[in-house]
């Protein structure tokens, strides 16, 4: 497992301060071994907690046109019909996933195609799972059409209360492959993902996913 790109100077400036303020208190209080300790703890937890939150983990990449794969690491929150209003002007099955600060926050493609339609929304940071937070929040919206099946599936990336930085590395136009990474939410979030009516729902609310890995629906053929 290696550390995601979104992470590496942060943690380096982390492991600087933290060092700092350890030897800091050594040369201040020699005597306090006890106060010395916990603070090492302390540092070495804390630090422990930022690393994993960056954590990268190798997937191996689907391939399957007729499976709509999670873009995210979470929990199933929301399976509803939703009135999709900025791009598709239709009706959809919504699946949301809400991302604790514990999960891996890489958001992946969930199907291989085309890049139709991105959008970065600035907006308010209400906590992910409030049902404005889709349409009131930061937030990006990215459309992916599949080019064999002409299938279009919307993903939207949401900040919560402490994700406050959204990050994407696409644009119209993009090629994108099943399960390749777009996007990462730092500490916190919410990811939309609009489906077909017809599509063969294959999660259930509270359901645990894995981004790229998790298939949330199949296809109608």
């Amino acid at each position: 497992m290696t550390i995601h790109k979104e992470g590496r100077t942060l943690l380096f400036w982390l492991l600087a301060i933290l060092a700092g303020i350890n030897f800091g208190t050594h040369y201040l209080f020699p005597e306090q071994e006890t106060v010395l300790n916990l603070i090492l703890l302390s540092s070495i937890i804390f630090y422990l907690l930022i690393l994993q939150f960056f954590r990268n983990p190798t997937i191996l990449m689907p391939d399957n046109e007729t499976i709509i794969y999670a873009p995210a690491e979470g929990k199933v929150v929301v399976i509803e019909e939703a009135e999709e209003t900025e791009f598709l002007h239709e009706k959809r099955r919504q699946i949301s996933i809400f991302m604790s600060p514990v999960n891996v926050h890489i958001n992946r493609s969930p199907i291989s195609g085309i890049v139709d339609y991105f959008k970065y929304h600035p907006g308010k940071y209400m906590v992910a799972w409030h049902p404005k937070a889709s349409y009131e929040n930061e937030r990006t919206t990215m459309v992916v059409r599949n080019t064999k099946t002409d299938v279009k599936i919307l993903v939207r990336q949401i900040a919560g209360a402490v994700a406050r930085r959204i990050r994407f590395y696409v644009k119209e136009g993009d090629p994108i492959v099943q399960g390749g990474e777009f996007g990462f939410i730092k500490f916190g979030s919410r990811v939309d993902v609009f489906v077909p009516l017809d599509a063969e729902i294959l999660v259930n609310i509270d359901d645990k996913t894995k981004g790229g890995i998790t298939p949330l629906a199949r296809l109608k053929q």
